[in-house]
């Protein structure tokens, strides 16, 4: 499923806390992002027809609420770069980043961790 960045901060604030009415969203995202009330209604309305989304009818009030959990989302998302731009190959997309960034002396701890664990279980 294809979300847009604005419609991912939409949901962003339905994966914090859930359900919220448009009024709790506006809140939320739309001073943040300078959006008015018909911008955030229509990323709802688009939410909801792909059906990442759900609207629910609680004390008459239409709250909304996620369909989508944020782990299945990232790890779409995930894979579909991996795929697109690396051919679904983890190490160059690893190399790419180590190359073009600079990682920090954490996140080198962090990756050979990750690798130790990985043998580990391996």
């Amino acid at each position: 499923m294809n979300i847009t960045q604005a419609e991912s901060r939409i949901m962003d604030a339905l994966w914090t806390r859930q359900p919220l009415t448009v009024d709790e969203i506006m809140a939320e995202v739309a001073e943040a992002q300078g959006w008015g009330e018909a911008t955030v209604k229509t990323l709802i309305n688009r939410l909801l027809k792909r059906k990442a989304i759900r609207s629910d009818r609680i004390d008459g009030r239409a709250r909304y609420a996620p369909i989508i959990q944020r782990a299945d989302y990232v790890q779409a998302e995930s894979q579909s770069l991996l795929n697109r731009l690396f051919d679904g190959q983890l190490t160059p997309l690893v190399a790419h980043f180590a190359q073009h960034r600079a990682l920090s002396t954490d996140e080198i701890k962090e990756l050979k961790t990750l690798i130790e664990g990985l043998e580990h279980d391996g």
